[in-house]
Protein backbone atom coordinates (compact mmCIF):
# COMPACT_ATOMS: atom_id res chain seq x y z
CA UNK A 1 0.00 0.00 0.00
CA UNK A 2 1.63 3.55 -0.64
CA UNK A 3 2.43 5.19 2.24
CA UNK A 4 0.65 8.34 1.47
CA UNK A 5 -2.81 6.24 1.08
CA UNK A 6 -1.71 4.72 4.40
CA UNK A 7 -1.65 7.82 6.14
CA UNK A 8 -4.66 9.25 4.54
CA UNK A 9 -6.57 6.33 5.53
CA UNK A 10 -5.32 5.17 9.17
CA UNK A 11 -7.93 5.66 11.68
CA UNK A 12 -6.35 4.20 14.98
CA UNK A 13 -5.00 1.17 16.20
CA UNK A 14 -7.41 -1.51 16.95
CA UNK A 15 -9.69 -2.18 19.59
CA UNK A 16 -9.54 -6.08 19.23
CA UNK A 17 -11.13 -6.74 22.59
CA UNK A 18 -13.97 -5.01 21.90
CA UNK A 19 -14.19 -6.16 17.72
CA UNK A 20 -18.24 -6.81 16.82
CA UNK A 21 -17.06 -9.34 15.03
CA UNK A 22 -14.47 -10.49 17.28
CA UNK A 23 -15.65 -14.21 17.11
CA UNK A 24 -15.51 -14.34 13.34
CA UNK A 25 -12.35 -13.08 12.75
CA UNK A 26 -8.88 -14.74 13.42
CA UNK A 27 -8.68 -13.50 17.21
CA UNK A 28 -11.48 -15.87 17.78
CA UNK A 29 -9.55 -18.25 19.72
CA UNK A 30 -7.30 -15.93 21.84
CA UNK A 31 -7.92 -14.63 25.70
CA UNK A 32 -8.59 -11.23 26.36
CA UNK A 33 -5.34 -10.74 27.62
CA UNK A 34 -3.35 -12.01 24.14
CA UNK A 35 -5.69 -9.57 22.20
CA UNK A 36 -4.25 -6.74 24.54
CA UNK A 37 -0.99 -7.91 23.83
CA UNK A 38 -1.31 -8.12 19.95
CA UNK A 39 -3.86 -5.14 19.08
CA UNK A 40 -1.55 -2.13 19.13
CA UNK A 41 0.05 -3.02 16.24
CA UNK A 42 -2.84 -3.69 14.26
CA UNK A 43 -4.48 -0.66 12.32
CA UNK A 44 -7.74 -0.36 11.70
CA UNK A 45 -8.31 1.13 8.23
CA UNK A 46 -11.54 3.16 6.88
CA UNK A 47 -10.87 2.36 3.04
CA UNK A 48 -13.00 4.60 0.41
CA UNK A 49 -13.99 3.33 -2.91
CA UNK A 50 -11.47 2.85 -5.71
CA UNK A 51 -8.47 3.13 -3.34
CA UNK A 52 -5.96 0.34 -3.23
CA UNK A 53 -5.64 -1.85 -0.25
CA UNK A 54 -2.41 -3.13 -1.67
CA UNK A 55 -0.98 -3.78 -5.39
CA UNK A 56 -0.31 -7.25 -7.11
CA UNK A 57 3.59 -7.61 -7.33
CA UNK A 58 4.25 -5.38 -4.11
CA UNK A 59 5.65 -6.81 -0.76
CA UNK A 60 3.72 -8.68 1.24
CA UNK A 61 4.10 -7.34 4.74
CA UNK A 62 0.32 -7.72 6.14
CA UNK A 63 -3.00 -9.59 5.94
CA UNK A 64 -6.17 -7.88 5.85
CA UNK A 65 -9.49 -8.45 7.63
CA UNK A 66 -12.84 -7.17 6.09
CA UNK A 67 -14.96 -5.80 8.76
CA UNK A 68 -17.15 -4.60 6.40
CA UNK A 69 -17.45 -2.54 2.86
CA UNK A 70 -16.71 -4.93 -0.59
CA UNK A 71 -13.38 -5.29 -2.09
CA UNK A 72 -12.44 -6.75 -5.39
CA UNK A 73 -9.38 -8.88 -6.20
CA UNK A 74 -8.13 -7.92 -9.96
CA UNK A 75 -5.78 -9.60 -12.00
CA UNK A 76 -4.50 -7.89 -15.38
CA UNK A 77 -4.54 -9.87 -19.16
CA UNK A 78 -1.75 -9.81 -21.46
CA UNK A 79 -3.92 -7.08 -23.48
CA UNK A 80 -4.14 -4.77 -20.24
CA UNK A 81 -7.81 -5.76 -19.97
CA UNK A 82 -8.95 -6.12 -15.93
CA UNK A 83 -10.47 -9.63 -14.65
CA UNK A 84 -11.93 -9.80 -11.63
CA UNK A 85 -11.24 -13.01 -10.00
CA UNK A 86 -12.83 -12.63 -6.50
CA UNK A 87 -14.99 -10.37 -4.12
CA UNK A 88 -14.42 -9.74 -0.37
CA UNK A 89 -16.98 -8.87 2.33
CA UNK A 90 -17.40 -9.16 5.97
CA UNK A 91 -15.02 -11.63 7.35
CA UNK A 92 -13.09 -12.18 4.57
CA UNK A 93 -9.50 -12.39 5.19
CA UNK A 94 -6.96 -11.32 1.90
CA UNK A 95 -3.54 -11.02 2.07
CA UNK A 96 -2.52 -14.64 2.97
CA UNK A 97 0.53 -14.96 0.76
CA UNK A 98 2.23 -12.92 2.92
CA UNK A 99 2.19 -16.34 4.79
CA UNK A 100 4.54 -17.84 2.23
CA UNK A 101 6.81 -14.92 1.89
CA UNK A 102 5.49 -14.30 -1.72
CA UNK A 103 4.41 -10.75 -3.15
CA UNK A 104 0.80 -9.82 -3.36
CA UNK A 105 -0.70 -11.85 -6.38
CA UNK A 106 -3.61 -9.31 -7.10
CA UNK A 107 -4.79 -5.78 -7.18
CA UNK A 108 -6.92 -5.47 -3.84
CA UNK A 109 -9.61 -2.63 -4.93
CA UNK A 110 -11.99 -1.51 -2.67
CA UNK A 111 -15.38 -1.15 -4.58
CA UNK A 112 -17.79 -0.39 -1.21
CA UNK A 113 -16.21 1.86 1.34
CA UNK A 114 -14.46 -0.94 3.68
CA UNK A 115 -13.83 -1.08 7.26
CA UNK A 116 -10.20 -3.10 7.42
CA UNK A 117 -8.00 -4.02 9.86
CA UNK A 118 -4.32 -4.40 8.99
CA UNK A 119 -2.45 -7.28 10.56
CA UNK A 120 1.67 -6.77 10.21
CA UNK A 121 2.94 -10.40 9.65
CA UNK A 122 5.26 -10.38 12.17
CA UNK A 123 2.39 -10.20 14.77
CA UNK A 124 0.33 -13.24 12.78
CA UNK A 125 3.62 -14.76 13.67
CA UNK A 126 3.11 -13.91 17.27
CA UNK A 127 -0.33 -14.91 17.33
CA UNK A 128 0.53 -18.18 16.07
CA UNK A 129 2.77 -18.65 18.97
CA UNK A 130 0.36 -17.89 21.46
CA UNK A 131 -2.54 -19.72 20.62
CA UNK A 132 -2.22 -22.90 18.51
CA UNK A 133 -5.59 -22.30 17.18
CA UNK A 134 -4.77 -19.08 15.36
CA UNK A 135 -2.94 -21.60 12.62
CA UNK A 136 -6.17 -23.69 12.04
CA UNK A 137 -8.24 -20.69 11.55
CA UNK A 138 -5.50 -19.36 8.71
CA UNK A 139 -5.97 -22.83 7.39
CA UNK A 140 -10.11 -22.36 7.50
CA UNK A 141 -9.16 -19.27 5.59
CA UNK A 142 -7.13 -20.28 3.42
CA UNK A 143 -9.77 -23.17 2.44
CA UNK A 144 -12.28 -20.68 2.19
CA UNK A 145 -10.63 -18.51 -0.58
CA UNK A 146 -9.94 -21.87 -2.81
CA UNK A 147 -13.69 -22.45 -1.90
CA UNK A 148 -14.54 -19.05 -3.13
CA UNK A 149 -11.78 -19.04 -6.50
CA UNK A 150 -13.36 -22.52 -7.36
CA UNK A 151 -16.98 -20.87 -7.24
CA UNK A 152 -15.77 -17.90 -9.43
CA UNK A 153 -14.39 -20.77 -11.96
CA UNK A 154 -17.39 -23.04 -12.06
CA UNK A 155 -20.23 -20.81 -11.94
CA UNK A 156 -19.39 -17.15 -13.16
CA UNK A 157 -17.13 -18.22 -15.98
CA UNK A 158 -19.17 -20.79 -17.58
CA UNK A 159 -22.63 -21.12 -18.95
CA UNK A 160 -24.02 -18.33 -21.58
CA UNK A 161 -23.70 -14.38 -20.90
CA UNK A 162 -27.44 -14.36 -18.63
CA UNK A 163 -26.77 -17.39 -16.89
CA UNK A 164 -23.50 -15.92 -15.48
CA UNK A 165 -25.17 -12.74 -14.73
CA UNK A 166 -27.79 -14.35 -12.57
CA UNK A 167 -25.72 -16.39 -10.76
CA UNK A 168 -23.47 -12.77 -9.55
CA UNK A 169 -26.85 -11.44 -8.38
CA UNK A 170 -27.81 -14.23 -6.10
CA UNK A 171 -24.08 -14.12 -4.60
CA UNK A 172 -24.71 -10.28 -3.90
CA UNK A 173 -28.05 -10.34 -2.75
CA UNK A 174 -28.43 -9.66 0.68
CA UNK A 175 -30.90 -9.13 3.60
CA UNK A 176 -33.64 -10.69 2.25
CA UNK A 177 -34.05 -9.85 -1.84
CA UNK A 178 -31.95 -7.21 -2.12
CA UNK A 179 -28.06 -6.08 -3.51
CA UNK A 180 -26.06 -3.33 -4.55
CA UNK A 181 -24.84 -3.19 -7.90
CA UNK A 182 -21.62 -1.03 -9.09
CA UNK A 183 -20.28 -0.38 -12.48
CA UNK A 184 -21.19 -2.51 -15.37
CA UNK A 185 -17.57 -2.55 -16.12
CA UNK A 186 -16.57 -3.96 -13.06
CA UNK A 187 -19.33 -6.75 -13.73
CA UNK A 188 -18.78 -7.66 -17.55
CA UNK A 189 -15.04 -8.26 -15.79
CA UNK A 190 -16.42 -10.28 -13.08
CA UNK A 191 -18.02 -12.28 -16.05
CA UNK A 192 -16.17 -12.30 -18.55
CA UNK A 193 -18.23 -10.03 -21.02
CA UNK A 194 -17.77 -6.75 -22.40
CA UNK A 195 -19.59 -3.53 -20.79
CA UNK A 196 -21.86 -3.08 -23.31
CA UNK A 197 -23.03 -6.74 -23.25
CA UNK A 198 -23.35 -6.28 -19.14
CA UNK A 199 -25.29 -2.67 -19.35
CA UNK A 200 -27.77 -4.83 -21.79
CA UNK A 201 -28.46 -8.05 -19.70
CA UNK A 202 -29.11 -5.20 -16.59
CA UNK A 203 -31.61 -3.71 -18.87
CA UNK A 204 -33.19 -6.88 -19.77
CA UNK A 205 -33.55 -8.18 -16.47
CA UNK A 206 -34.85 -4.70 -15.34
CA UNK A 207 -37.68 -4.87 -18.26
CA UNK A 208 -38.82 -8.73 -17.05
CA UNK A 209 -38.78 -8.04 -13.48
CA UNK A 210 -36.07 -10.13 -12.40
CA UNK A 211 -34.41 -6.73 -10.80
CA UNK A 212 -36.27 -3.90 -9.54
CA UNK A 213 -35.75 -0.70 -7.91
CA UNK A 214 -34.64 -0.40 -4.74
CA UNK A 215 -33.31 2.46 -2.40
CA UNK A 216 -30.28 4.25 -2.72
CA UNK A 217 -27.72 1.63 -4.84
CA UNK A 218 -29.44 -0.93 -3.85
CA UNK A 219 -32.05 -3.06 -6.34
CA UNK A 220 -34.71 -5.72 -5.53
CA UNK A 221 -34.10 -9.21 -7.16
CA UNK A 222 -36.63 -11.28 -8.06
CA UNK A 223 -34.51 -14.46 -6.12
CA UNK A 224 -36.72 -17.25 -7.76
CA UNK A 225 -37.06 -15.81 -11.67
CA UNK A 226 -32.88 -14.89 -11.21
CA UNK A 227 -32.37 -18.66 -10.31
CA UNK A 228 -34.42 -19.97 -13.36
CA UNK A 229 -31.98 -18.07 -15.45
CA UNK A 230 -29.24 -18.90 -13.61
CA UNK A 231 -29.87 -22.41 -14.34
CA UNK A 232 -29.63 -21.91 -18.07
Amino acid sequence: MEPSLFKKILRGSADCLNCDIRSSVLFAGLSDADCEVIARPIDDLVVQPQDFLYRAGSTATAIFTVRGGLIKLVQYLPDGKQRIVRLLRGYDVTGLEAMLGQPYQHDAIVLQKAEICRIPLEVVQQLEDRNPRVRKELMTRWQRALEEADVWLTQLSTGSARARMARLLLRLVEKGDRCNLFSREDMGAMLGITTETASRIIAEFKRSGAIGEGEGDAVRCDVPQLKAIAAD
